[in-house]
């Protein structure tokens, strides 16, 4: 892999569960290859408390995090940012800005655990399997050759991965 540093922003309606995971995920297993953000459309006030409790389980800092808009990552003197991946169709179905860097983007459809119902361990569950599907689509991801790759590679590869579900 070469020395270059890849910027990645993660998009969901709320940025309060997949986005946010997303960022820790890729910050924890790309480091120092990649460093990665989240944001939402409409960003909640705070984490949803199953991610920040998943999070803490699992070992990931959350202390700094909070949710964003959007907006914060397309202003003029923003990060220039090499990969944009929406996570939930609200996202997706946006009329996004143009970002700085002109980024490869793609959408990576992800189940919303918010909206799980159920007892208790039944969200928790789907919080788990929401995590579960990014890590394993981010290490994917992490391992593709993308200093050899032209952009329209990597954007076929960015889209399949985003098209795999977890069995």
């Amino acid at each position: 892999m070469s020395d270059k540093v890849f910027h990645v922003l993660f998009l969901s309606q709320r940025n309060s569960a997949r986005s946010m995971m997303a960022e820790a995920i890729l910050n924890r297993i790309g480091h120092p290859h990649f460093v990665a953000y989240s944001a939402g459309v409409d960003p909640a006030g705070d984490i949803e408390p199953e991610t920040r409790e998943l999070f803490e389980a699992m070992g990931y800092p959350a202390g700094e995090l909070h949710p964003k808009h959007y907006r914060d990552f397309s202003a003029v003197d923003a990060q220039n940012l090499d990969f944009v991946f929406t996570l939930s169709d609200t996202a997706a179905g946006e009329s996004l800005p143009e970002w700085p860097g002109l980024p490869v983007s793609a959408h990576w459809a992800s189940s919303d655990p918010v909206k799980a119902t159920g007892e208790p361990w039944e969200r928790k569950q789907a919080f788990s399997r929401a995590m579960a599907e990014l890590d394993r689509r981010l290490k994917i991801f992490i391992n593709l050759p993308l200093s050899s790759l032209d952009r329209l590679s990597i954007q076929s590869h960015v889209d399949e991965i985003g098209q795999s579900k977890s069995e």
